[in-house]
């Protein structure tokens, strides 16, 4: 299974973005899809998360202006970035970890290359 990232870019605070997050392969064996950040010099963090069930997670920093969906036939989890401010600048990653009984999958751990998004002030 392969993650692909897009959507990032150089936005103004206060705009917004989207970000896409596009699964290939068997990608039946994966289910949930996380969204994490780093930005220079800080460690790698989790920004939002959405299970297979559609439960969503978001970390207090994001919460109320980012958004996180899937579209199970596009095979895509998209995350909607509202109200950007200076401090989501990162590069952003797609991230999908967890078990399975499919060959090459038992447990997995997998990234996307990661888009950045640049927001200034």
């Amino acid at each position: 299974v392969e993650l692909v990232e897009s959507g990032g870019g150089l936005v103004q605070a206060g705009d917004s973005l989207s970000l896409s997050c596009a699964a290939s392969g068997d990608t039946i064996c994966i289910s949930g899809i996380n969204w994490y950040r780093q930005a220079p010099g800080k460690e790698r963090e989790l920004v939002a998360a959405i299970t297979s069930g559609e439960t969503t997670y978001y970390a207090d920093s994001v919460k109320g202006r980012f958004t996180i969906s899937r579209d199970n036939a596009k095979n895509t989890v998209y995350l909607q970035m509202n109200s950007l401010k200076a401090e989501d600048t990162a590069v952003y990653y797609c991230n999908s970890k967890g078990g399975s009984t499919c060959p090459g999958l038992y447990e997995y751990d997998l990234w996307g290359q990661g888009t950045q998004v640049t927001v200034s002030s």
